[in-house]
Protein backbone atom coordinates (compact mmCIF):
# COMPACT_ATOMS: atom_id res chain seq x y z
CA UNK A 1 0.00 0.00 0.00
CA UNK A 2 1.33 3.41 -0.93
CA UNK A 3 1.63 6.12 1.68
CA UNK A 4 -1.06 8.10 -0.14
CA UNK A 5 -3.53 5.24 0.41
CA UNK A 6 -3.03 5.01 4.17
CA UNK A 7 -6.09 5.58 6.33
CA UNK A 8 -4.37 5.73 9.73
CA UNK A 9 -1.07 7.57 10.04
CA UNK A 10 0.34 6.47 13.39
CA UNK A 11 3.55 7.65 15.00
CA UNK A 12 5.45 5.23 17.22
CA UNK A 13 5.28 5.93 20.95
CA UNK A 14 8.88 7.10 21.11
CA UNK A 15 7.93 9.97 18.79
CA UNK A 16 5.78 11.69 21.44
CA UNK A 17 7.30 15.18 21.57
CA UNK A 18 9.62 15.78 24.50
CA UNK A 19 9.01 19.53 24.48
CA UNK A 20 5.96 21.75 24.18
CA UNK A 21 6.15 24.57 21.65
CA UNK A 22 5.65 28.16 22.83
CA UNK A 23 4.45 30.46 20.04
CA UNK A 24 5.39 33.55 22.07
CA UNK A 25 8.99 33.01 20.96
CA UNK A 26 8.03 33.63 17.33
CA UNK A 27 5.22 36.19 17.45
CA UNK A 28 5.90 39.39 15.47
CA UNK A 29 4.13 41.42 18.16
CA UNK A 30 4.20 40.53 21.85
CA UNK A 31 1.10 40.33 23.99
CA UNK A 32 -0.09 43.36 25.89
CA UNK A 33 0.45 42.73 29.62
CA UNK A 34 -2.41 41.30 31.70
CA UNK A 35 -3.70 43.83 34.21
CA UNK A 36 -4.58 43.40 37.88
CA UNK A 37 -8.39 43.49 38.18
CA UNK A 38 -8.31 45.98 41.07
CA UNK A 39 -5.44 48.32 40.17
CA UNK A 40 -5.48 47.94 36.37
CA UNK A 41 -1.70 47.85 36.52
CA UNK A 42 0.39 45.07 34.91
CA UNK A 43 0.26 41.98 37.07
CA UNK A 44 3.36 40.33 38.51
CA UNK A 45 3.92 36.59 38.97
CA UNK A 46 3.34 37.12 42.69
CA UNK A 47 -0.17 38.39 41.94
CA UNK A 48 -1.05 35.03 40.40
CA UNK A 49 0.40 32.78 43.11
CA UNK A 50 -2.79 32.69 45.23
CA UNK A 51 -4.53 30.64 42.51
CA UNK A 52 -1.92 29.17 40.11
CA UNK A 53 1.03 26.82 40.51
CA UNK A 54 4.37 28.62 40.23
CA UNK A 55 5.58 26.52 37.29
CA UNK A 56 2.41 27.33 35.34
CA UNK A 57 2.93 31.04 36.04
CA UNK A 58 6.48 30.72 34.69
CA UNK A 59 5.13 29.11 31.51
CA UNK A 60 2.48 31.83 31.21
CA UNK A 61 5.13 34.54 30.88
CA UNK A 62 7.85 32.49 29.17
CA UNK A 63 9.35 33.48 25.83
CA UNK A 64 11.33 30.24 25.51
CA UNK A 65 10.54 28.47 22.25
CA UNK A 66 10.50 24.98 23.75
CA UNK A 67 9.50 23.90 27.27
CA UNK A 68 10.42 20.40 28.43
CA UNK A 69 7.58 17.99 29.18
CA UNK A 70 8.15 16.30 32.58
CA UNK A 71 8.80 12.57 32.38
CA UNK A 72 5.85 11.89 34.69
CA UNK A 73 3.49 13.68 32.30
CA UNK A 74 4.99 12.14 29.19
CA UNK A 75 4.56 8.67 30.67
CA UNK A 76 0.84 9.35 31.15
CA UNK A 77 0.59 10.77 27.63
CA UNK A 78 1.66 7.31 26.40
CA UNK A 79 -1.77 5.96 27.31
CA UNK A 80 -3.24 7.73 24.28
CA UNK A 81 -0.48 9.62 22.45
CA UNK A 82 0.58 9.92 19.74
CA UNK A 83 -3.03 10.23 18.62
CA UNK A 84 -3.80 9.00 15.08
CA UNK A 85 -4.07 11.19 12.01
CA UNK A 86 -6.76 9.80 9.69
CA UNK A 87 -7.19 10.29 5.97
CA UNK A 88 -10.93 10.85 5.42
CA UNK A 89 -11.18 8.73 2.25
CA UNK A 90 -14.94 8.10 2.59
CA UNK A 91 -15.75 11.74 3.26
CA UNK A 92 -13.69 12.71 0.22
CA UNK A 93 -15.72 10.30 -1.93
CA UNK A 94 -19.02 11.62 -0.57
CA UNK A 95 -17.96 15.16 -1.45
CA UNK A 96 -16.64 14.13 -4.88
CA UNK A 97 -13.53 16.15 -4.24
CA UNK A 98 -9.91 15.82 -5.28
CA UNK A 99 -8.86 17.39 -1.99
CA UNK A 100 -6.99 15.30 0.54
CA UNK A 101 -8.78 15.63 3.89
CA UNK A 102 -7.07 14.56 7.11
CA UNK A 103 -8.27 14.77 10.70
CA UNK A 104 -6.26 14.55 13.90
CA UNK A 105 -8.37 12.47 16.26
CA UNK A 106 -8.04 13.56 19.89
CA UNK A 107 -11.11 11.54 20.89
CA UNK A 108 -8.86 8.54 21.58
CA UNK A 109 -7.90 9.99 24.97
CA UNK A 110 -9.48 8.29 28.02
CA UNK A 111 -11.81 11.26 28.48
CA UNK A 112 -12.67 11.52 24.79
CA UNK A 113 -11.10 14.90 24.00
CA UNK A 114 -7.89 16.92 23.76
CA UNK A 115 -8.39 18.45 27.21
CA UNK A 116 -6.27 15.83 28.99
CA UNK A 117 -3.18 17.23 27.22
CA UNK A 118 -3.26 20.21 29.61
CA UNK A 119 -5.06 18.70 32.61
CA UNK A 120 -2.22 16.25 33.27
CA UNK A 121 0.61 18.82 33.44
CA UNK A 122 -1.51 21.36 35.31
CA UNK A 123 -2.37 18.90 38.07
CA UNK A 124 1.19 17.54 38.12
CA UNK A 125 2.72 20.97 38.73
CA UNK A 126 0.17 21.65 41.49
CA UNK A 127 0.95 18.27 43.06
CA UNK A 128 4.68 19.07 43.08
CA UNK A 129 3.92 22.33 44.86
CA UNK A 130 1.92 20.56 47.57
CA UNK A 131 -1.58 21.69 46.54
CA UNK A 132 -4.31 19.29 47.73
CA UNK A 133 -7.38 20.48 45.83
CA UNK A 134 -8.20 22.04 42.42
CA UNK A 135 -11.27 24.10 41.51
CA UNK A 136 -12.29 24.66 37.92
CA UNK A 137 -15.15 25.44 35.56
CA UNK A 138 -16.36 23.42 32.61
CA UNK A 139 -18.73 24.12 29.74
CA UNK A 140 -19.80 20.98 27.92
CA UNK A 141 -17.85 18.90 30.43
CA UNK A 142 -14.78 17.81 28.46
CA UNK A 143 -12.44 19.89 30.59
CA UNK A 144 -14.17 18.88 33.81
CA UNK A 145 -13.77 15.18 33.03
CA UNK A 146 -10.13 15.67 32.04
CA UNK A 147 -9.28 17.56 35.22
CA UNK A 148 -11.19 15.02 37.33
CA UNK A 149 -9.15 12.15 35.89
CA UNK A 150 -5.86 14.03 36.25
CA UNK A 151 -6.66 14.81 39.89
CA UNK A 152 -7.45 11.16 40.56
CA UNK A 153 -4.19 10.03 38.92
CA UNK A 154 -2.13 12.45 41.04
CA UNK A 155 -4.18 12.15 44.24
CA UNK A 156 -5.81 15.60 44.41
CA UNK A 157 -9.44 16.58 45.04
CA UNK A 158 -11.38 18.16 42.18
CA UNK A 159 -14.23 20.69 42.46
CA UNK A 160 -15.98 21.40 39.15
CA UNK A 161 -18.48 24.18 38.45
CA UNK A 162 -20.33 23.09 35.30
CA UNK A 163 -22.33 25.60 33.24
CA UNK A 164 -25.96 24.92 34.15
CA UNK A 165 -27.37 24.45 30.66
CA UNK A 166 -24.70 21.84 29.86
CA UNK A 167 -25.05 20.22 33.31
CA UNK A 168 -28.57 19.20 32.35
CA UNK A 169 -27.97 18.70 28.60
CA UNK A 170 -24.96 16.43 29.18
CA UNK A 171 -25.56 14.55 32.48
CA UNK A 172 -23.25 11.66 31.70
CA UNK A 173 -20.17 13.88 31.69
CA UNK A 174 -21.09 14.75 35.26
CA UNK A 175 -21.38 11.01 35.94
CA UNK A 176 -17.85 10.44 34.65
CA UNK A 177 -16.46 13.27 36.79
CA UNK A 178 -18.08 11.72 39.85
CA UNK A 179 -16.78 8.25 38.89
CA UNK A 180 -13.30 9.78 38.92
CA UNK A 181 -14.01 11.13 42.40
CA UNK A 182 -14.73 14.78 41.60
CA UNK A 183 -17.53 16.96 42.92
CA UNK A 184 -19.55 18.56 40.10
CA UNK A 185 -22.31 21.14 40.60
CA UNK A 186 -24.32 23.33 38.20
CA UNK A 187 -23.21 26.95 37.86
CA UNK A 188 -24.31 29.47 38.93
CA UNK A 189 -24.72 27.96 42.39
CA UNK A 190 -25.46 29.13 45.92
CA UNK A 191 -22.00 28.10 47.12
CA UNK A 192 -20.26 31.34 46.14
CA UNK A 193 -21.02 35.04 46.27
CA UNK A 194 -20.57 35.25 42.48
CA UNK A 195 -23.07 32.46 41.97
CA UNK A 196 -25.64 33.94 44.32
CA UNK A 197 -25.31 37.31 42.61
CA UNK A 198 -25.89 35.74 39.18
CA UNK A 199 -28.97 33.88 40.43
CA UNK A 200 -30.41 37.02 42.01
CA UNK A 201 -29.98 38.82 38.70
CA UNK A 202 -31.64 36.01 36.70
CA UNK A 203 -32.91 32.86 38.50
CA UNK A 204 -33.45 31.16 35.13
CA UNK A 205 -30.04 31.93 33.63
CA UNK A 206 -28.53 29.09 31.56
CA UNK A 207 -25.17 30.00 33.07
CA UNK A 208 -22.00 30.81 31.18
CA UNK A 209 -18.32 29.98 31.31
CA UNK A 210 -17.74 33.49 32.63
CA UNK A 211 -20.03 32.80 35.60
CA UNK A 212 -18.48 29.40 36.27
CA UNK A 213 -14.97 30.86 36.16
CA UNK A 214 -15.97 33.45 38.76
CA UNK A 215 -17.21 30.70 41.06
CA UNK A 216 -14.13 28.53 40.61
CA UNK A 217 -11.73 31.43 41.19
CA UNK A 218 -13.64 32.53 44.29
CA UNK A 219 -13.47 28.95 45.57
CA UNK A 220 -9.69 28.82 45.07
CA UNK A 221 -9.04 32.18 46.72
CA UNK A 222 -11.07 31.18 49.78
CA UNK A 223 -8.95 28.08 50.62
CA UNK A 224 -5.21 27.76 51.25
CA UNK A 225 -5.13 24.14 50.03
CA UNK A 226 -6.80 24.96 46.69
CA UNK A 227 -5.57 26.32 43.37
CA UNK A 228 -7.57 27.19 40.30
CA UNK A 229 -7.15 25.52 36.91
CA UNK A 230 -8.37 26.74 33.51
CA UNK A 231 -8.87 24.47 30.50
CA UNK A 232 -8.42 27.00 27.71
CA UNK A 233 -7.55 30.64 26.90
CA UNK A 234 -4.34 31.02 28.95
CA UNK A 235 -0.87 30.88 27.43
CA UNK A 236 0.27 27.81 29.35
CA UNK A 237 -2.79 25.85 28.17
CA UNK A 238 -2.02 26.69 24.53
CA UNK A 239 1.58 25.63 25.15
CA UNK A 240 0.49 22.21 26.45
CA UNK A 241 -1.86 21.67 23.52
CA UNK A 242 0.95 22.29 21.00
CA UNK A 243 1.70 18.59 21.22
CA UNK A 244 -1.20 18.12 18.75
CA UNK A 245 0.24 20.17 15.92
CA UNK A 246 3.76 18.91 16.50
CA UNK A 247 2.55 15.35 15.99
CA UNK A 248 0.55 16.39 12.90
CA UNK A 249 3.67 17.80 11.24
CA UNK A 250 5.52 14.53 11.80
CA UNK A 251 2.56 12.51 10.52
CA UNK A 252 2.25 14.63 7.38
CA UNK A 253 5.91 13.96 6.69
CA UNK A 254 5.15 10.23 6.86
CA UNK A 255 2.81 10.58 3.85
CA UNK A 256 4.92 13.21 2.08
CA UNK A 257 2.16 15.81 2.30
CA UNK A 258 1.70 19.30 3.77
CA UNK A 259 -1.52 21.19 4.53
CA UNK A 260 -2.86 24.09 2.53
CA UNK A 261 -5.26 24.84 5.38
CA UNK A 262 -5.29 23.81 9.06
CA UNK A 263 -8.66 24.05 10.81
CA UNK A 264 -9.86 23.92 14.41
CA UNK A 265 -13.02 24.91 16.22
CA UNK A 266 -12.53 27.95 18.41
CA UNK A 267 -14.09 28.77 21.77
CA UNK A 268 -11.43 29.77 24.24
CA UNK A 269 -8.79 28.72 21.73
CA UNK A 270 -7.03 25.67 23.19
CA UNK A 271 -7.55 23.00 20.53
CA UNK A 272 -7.23 25.46 17.64
CA UNK A 273 -3.98 26.76 19.14
CA UNK A 274 -2.84 23.19 19.67
CA UNK A 275 -3.07 22.21 16.02
CA UNK A 276 -2.34 25.62 14.46
CA UNK A 277 0.44 27.24 16.48
CA UNK A 278 3.21 24.78 15.49
CA UNK A 279 2.61 25.92 11.88
CA UNK A 280 3.18 29.61 12.71
CA UNK A 281 7.00 29.37 12.19
CA UNK A 282 6.37 27.81 8.76
CA UNK A 283 3.98 30.61 7.85
CA UNK A 284 6.45 33.25 8.99
CA UNK A 285 9.11 31.53 6.87
CA UNK A 286 6.96 31.90 3.74
CA UNK A 287 4.94 28.66 3.63
CA UNK A 288 1.49 29.26 2.18
CA UNK A 289 -0.51 27.55 4.90
CA UNK A 290 -3.79 29.02 6.12
CA UNK A 291 -4.75 28.64 9.78
CA UNK A 292 -8.53 28.81 10.22
CA UNK A 293 -10.46 29.05 13.50
CA UNK A 294 -14.17 28.24 13.38
CA UNK A 295 -16.64 29.58 15.94
CA UNK A 296 -20.43 29.44 16.41
CA UNK A 297 -22.53 32.22 14.92
CA UNK A 298 -24.24 32.49 18.32
CA UNK A 299 -20.94 33.38 20.02
CA UNK A 300 -18.66 34.85 17.31
CA UNK A 301 -15.88 36.24 19.47
CA UNK A 302 -13.22 36.68 16.78
CA UNK A 303 -15.42 37.56 13.84
CA UNK A 304 -17.68 40.09 15.61
CA UNK A 305 -16.01 40.87 18.93
CA UNK A 306 -13.85 43.86 19.82
CA UNK A 307 -10.09 43.73 20.45
CA UNK A 308 -9.88 45.22 23.93
CA UNK A 309 -9.02 44.56 27.54
CA UNK A 310 -11.66 42.50 29.32
CA UNK A 311 -12.05 40.15 32.25
CA UNK A 312 -12.20 36.42 31.72
CA UNK A 313 -15.13 36.10 34.13
CA UNK A 314 -18.38 37.85 34.97
CA UNK A 315 -17.39 39.07 38.44
CA UNK A 316 -14.10 40.63 37.33
CA UNK A 317 -11.97 38.45 39.61
CA UNK A 318 -9.53 37.43 36.87
CA UNK A 319 -6.85 39.65 35.31
CA UNK A 320 -7.98 41.86 32.45
CA UNK A 321 -6.41 40.65 29.21
CA UNK A 322 -6.28 42.17 25.76
CA UNK A 323 -8.28 39.84 23.57
CA UNK A 324 -11.21 39.64 21.23
CA UNK A 325 -14.31 39.73 23.41
CA UNK A 326 -18.09 40.02 23.31
CA UNK A 327 -18.04 41.48 26.83
CA UNK A 328 -17.73 39.58 30.10
CA UNK A 329 -21.44 40.16 30.85
CA UNK A 330 -22.50 38.40 27.64
CA UNK A 331 -24.53 35.22 28.22
CA UNK A 332 -24.65 33.16 25.00
CA UNK A 333 -27.76 31.24 24.05
CA UNK A 334 -27.84 27.61 25.12
CA UNK A 335 -26.38 26.16 21.93
CA UNK A 336 -25.33 22.53 22.05
CA UNK A 337 -21.63 23.27 21.49
CA UNK A 338 -21.28 24.17 25.16
CA UNK A 339 -17.49 24.27 25.00
CA UNK A 340 -17.65 27.20 22.55
CA UNK A 341 -19.95 29.41 24.65
CA UNK A 342 -17.23 31.76 25.89
CA UNK A 343 -17.31 35.54 25.59
CA UNK A 344 -13.55 35.96 25.15
CA UNK A 345 -10.68 34.41 23.23
CA UNK A 346 -7.13 33.36 24.03
CA UNK A 347 -4.88 36.45 24.03
CA UNK A 348 -2.40 34.50 21.89
CA UNK A 349 -5.05 33.57 19.32
CA UNK A 350 -6.41 37.12 19.48
CA UNK A 351 -3.05 38.76 18.83
CA UNK A 352 -2.22 36.44 15.94
CA UNK A 353 -5.66 37.09 14.45
CA UNK A 354 -5.19 40.83 14.91
CA UNK A 355 -1.83 40.52 13.11
CA UNK A 356 -3.39 38.64 10.19
CA UNK A 357 -1.52 35.38 10.73
CA UNK A 358 -4.67 33.35 11.34
CA UNK A 359 -8.21 33.52 9.94
CA UNK A 360 -11.63 33.01 11.50
CA UNK A 361 -15.18 32.28 10.36
CA UNK A 362 -18.48 31.75 12.19
CA UNK A 363 -20.96 29.02 11.25
CA UNK A 364 -24.56 28.38 12.28
CA UNK A 365 -25.74 25.49 14.43
CA UNK A 366 -27.90 23.52 11.98
CA UNK A 367 -25.38 23.46 9.08
CA UNK A 368 -22.79 22.39 11.66
CA UNK A 369 -24.93 19.44 12.76
CA UNK A 370 -25.53 18.58 9.09
CA UNK A 371 -21.76 18.37 8.60
CA UNK A 372 -21.46 16.23 11.74
CA UNK A 373 -24.10 13.83 10.44
CA UNK A 374 -22.34 13.46 7.08
CA UNK A 375 -19.04 12.87 8.87
CA UNK A 376 -20.60 10.22 11.14
CA UNK A 377 -22.15 8.43 8.18
CA UNK A 378 -18.93 8.40 6.17
CA UNK A 379 -16.11 8.23 8.74
CA UNK A 380 -18.12 6.35 11.42
CA UNK A 381 -17.15 8.65 14.34
CA UNK A 382 -19.84 10.72 16.06
CA UNK A 383 -18.06 14.05 16.58
CA UNK A 384 -18.51 16.41 19.51
CA UNK A 385 -20.72 19.39 18.54
CA UNK A 386 -17.70 21.64 19.13
CA UNK A 387 -15.50 19.64 16.75
CA UNK A 388 -18.30 19.60 14.19
CA UNK A 389 -17.61 23.29 13.56
CA UNK A 390 -14.19 22.32 12.18
CA UNK A 391 -15.82 19.60 10.07
CA UNK A 392 -18.26 22.16 8.63
CA UNK A 393 -15.38 24.39 7.59
CA UNK A 394 -13.35 21.48 6.17
CA UNK A 395 -16.30 20.37 4.05
CA UNK A 396 -16.88 23.91 2.82
CA UNK A 397 -13.20 24.26 1.92
CA UNK A 398 -13.35 21.02 -0.07
CA UNK A 399 -16.54 22.08 -1.89
CA UNK A 400 -15.01 25.44 -2.74
CA UNK A 401 -11.90 23.74 -4.11
CA UNK A 402 -14.11 21.47 -6.24
CA UNK A 403 -15.85 24.52 -7.70
CA UNK A 404 -12.47 26.10 -8.44
CA UNK A 405 -11.18 22.89 -10.03
CA UNK A 406 -8.20 22.58 -7.67
CA UNK A 407 -6.98 20.02 -5.15
CA UNK A 408 -5.92 21.09 -1.69
CA UNK A 409 -4.69 19.36 1.44
CA UNK A 410 -7.06 20.05 4.35
CA UNK A 411 -6.24 19.11 7.95
CA UNK A 412 -8.60 19.62 10.86
CA UNK A 413 -8.60 18.80 14.53
CA UNK A 414 -11.34 16.40 15.56
CA UNK A 415 -10.90 17.48 19.15
CA UNK A 416 -13.31 14.99 20.70
CA UNK A 417 -16.06 12.44 20.13
CA UNK A 418 -19.75 13.09 20.69
CA UNK A 419 -20.77 9.82 22.32
CA UNK A 420 -22.05 11.75 25.35
CA UNK A 421 -23.71 14.45 23.26
CA UNK A 422 -26.57 12.34 21.92
CA UNK A 423 -29.17 14.58 23.57
CA UNK A 424 -27.95 17.31 21.23
CA UNK A 425 -28.14 15.02 18.20
CA UNK A 426 -31.65 13.92 19.22
CA UNK A 427 -32.72 17.57 19.21
CA UNK A 428 -31.19 18.10 15.78
CA UNK A 429 -32.75 14.97 14.28
CA UNK A 430 -36.11 16.06 15.68
CA UNK A 431 -35.74 19.46 14.02
CA UNK A 432 -35.59 21.26 17.37
CA UNK A 433 -32.26 23.10 17.07
CA UNK A 434 -32.22 26.78 16.15
CA UNK A 435 -29.82 28.84 14.06
CA UNK A 436 -29.19 31.53 16.66
CA UNK A 437 -27.01 34.34 15.31
CA UNK A 438 -25.33 37.10 17.31
CA UNK A 439 -26.23 40.58 16.09
CA UNK A 440 -24.47 43.94 15.95
CA UNK A 441 -27.20 45.29 18.24
CA UNK A 442 -26.31 42.66 20.85
CA UNK A 443 -22.65 43.62 20.60
CA UNK A 444 -23.41 47.25 21.34
CA UNK A 445 -25.07 46.16 24.58
CA UNK A 446 -22.69 43.36 25.57
CA UNK A 447 -19.50 45.47 25.47
CA UNK A 448 -20.84 48.41 27.48
CA UNK A 449 -19.10 47.32 30.68
CA UNK A 450 -15.58 46.66 29.44
CA UNK A 451 -12.99 47.72 32.02
CA UNK A 452 -11.57 51.21 31.68
CA UNK A 453 -7.84 51.06 30.90
CA UNK A 454 -5.84 54.28 30.97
Amino acid sequence: MSRAELTKIILPEEKIPKFWYNVQADMPNPLAPPLHPQTMQPITPADLEPIFARELIAQEVSSERYIEIPVEVRDLYKQYRPSPLFRAHNLEKALDTNCRIYYKYEGVSPVGSHKLNSALPQVFFNKVQGIKRISTETGAGQWGTALSLACKLFGLEAMVYMVKVSYFQKPYRRSIMELYGATCIPSPSNLTAAGRQALEKDPDTPGSLGMAISEAVEDAVSRDDTNYSLGSVLNHVCIHQSIIGQEVKLQMEMVDDYPDVVIGCCGGGSNFAGIAFPFIPDKLAGKKVRLLGVEPAACPTLTKGVFAYDYGDVAGLTPAMQMYTLGHDFVPSGIHAGGLRYHGESPLVSQLYHDGLIEAIAVKQNPTFEAAMLFARTESIVPAPESAHAIRAAIDEALKAREEGVARTIVFNLSGHGNLDLYSYDKFLAGETEDVEFSDEELAVSVRNLPVVK
